[in-house]
């Protein structure tokens, strides 16, 4: 029979988390589908697992490539994915049984190039769920297009761009050249939002289906100072550039509504926060200085939306515009405060 989804893992060292992960993805309903595992230079014998689950299973096939980072390995498995559509879950989370199945059967009644759902979270020392898109802030859609999405969903201020709540079209990924940017932490804004701006019909079910493990080991969690926080504040900076000159690659094609303006201005003011909570005060001065450089601060200024985020700015261009002068005054004389 056709397959009707091929699920694509990137996997670099997923520990004691991977098993339970296959578990869940051997125990889909969802019988028609391949796993490609791209195994990405796995040093804690998480890749020797994959490939003997590839043994038993048919279905599980293995890629192995020097470490690059996950969006090679993401672009990796869409080169040689077969299924009619494609799926992209962490090594480090679990499946609900009924998750693909759930998806693809929507994805199919209403001819769609995206089927997302939402998930629940929970964090390493607890067990307690948490829904990663409260239910009571974005119901259930009809079918509509990947802008009136994208908006609907950044407007309820919980919204988070991740790419494993959904399925994707794969004609439709391939037909736009919709591949992941290489190198890039926290690659699944800028392509989650460019896919949404391709999209014709997209479809949303508020029911969790995924169930996101949050531990200190994971990229988005992982605690920086100093200048590895500098080159990791630079990913953001690169998202808010790619972010901008989407709207306007995109303004002719879909209207660019005020909430594609203020995520933004959210990220960047999520760099202003990194800023203000490094304990260095070299890596503080760095990073305040290449903000500035880089435009980030005149692009959070035009891009701001609604009366609170437009306090916050001003309040961040006044507190950097004030970093930067005690760090021009003599040595003696500075009063350097992060806080403020």
């Amino acid at each position: 029979m056709p397959l009707k989804l091929s699920v694509i893992v990137p996997l670099h060292n997923a520990g004691e988390l991977f098993v339970p992960f296959l578990e869940s993805l051997l125990a889909q309903h969802e019988q028609q589908l391949e796993v490609i595992i791209v195994n990405d230079g796995s040093t804690d014998g998480s890749g020797d697992i994959a490939h003997q689950y590839a043994e038993k299973h048919p279905h599980i096939s293995v890629i192995d490539q020097a470490n690059s980072g996950v969006s090679n390995a993401r672009n990796a498995g869409l080169s040689i994915a077969r299924g009619k559509y494609v799926a992209f879950p962490d090594a480090d989370d679990l499946l609900a049984p009924a998750l693909y199945s759930t998806l693809l059967e929507q994805a199919e009644k209403h001819q769609l190039d995206v089927m997302q759902c939402n998930g629940e979270r929970y964090f390493a020392a607890d067990s307690d769920l948490q829904p990663i898109i409260p239910p009571e802030r974005l119901k259930d859609t009809a079918v509509i297009s990947g802008a009136q999405w994208l908006a609907t969903a950044l407007k309820s201020r919980r919204f988070i761009h991740v790419v494993w709540l959904a399925v994707y079209r794969l004609d439709f990924l391939r037909q736009h050249e919709l591949y992941f940017e290489p190198g890039l932490h926290h690659q699944d804004i800028p392509w989650t939002t460019e896919v949404m701006f391709n999209a014709q019909r997209v479809k949303y079910l508020s029911k969790p289906l995924y169930r996101q493990r949050v531990h200190d080991r994971s990229i988005s969690n992982r605690l920086r100072t100093g200048q590895a926080n500098v080159e990791y504040q630079r990913h953001y900076m690169k998202i808010v550039e790619m972010l901008m000159a989407m709207n306007q690659r995109y303004s002719s094609k879909i209207p660019i509504c005020p909430s594609f303006h203020w995520q933004i201005t959210r990220e960047a003011l999520g760099i202003c926060h990194s800023i203000r909570r490094e304990p260095e005060r070299q890596a503080q001065l760095q990073m305040t200085e290449e903000f500035r450089q880089r435009g980030i601060d005149r692009a959070m200024f035009t891009n701001m939306r609604g009366i609170k985020q437009t306090w916050h700015v001003l309040l961040w261009l006044h507190r950097l515009k004030q970093w930067r002068k005690e760090d021009a005054q003599p040595l003696n004389n500075r009063r350097w405060d992060p806080r403020r």
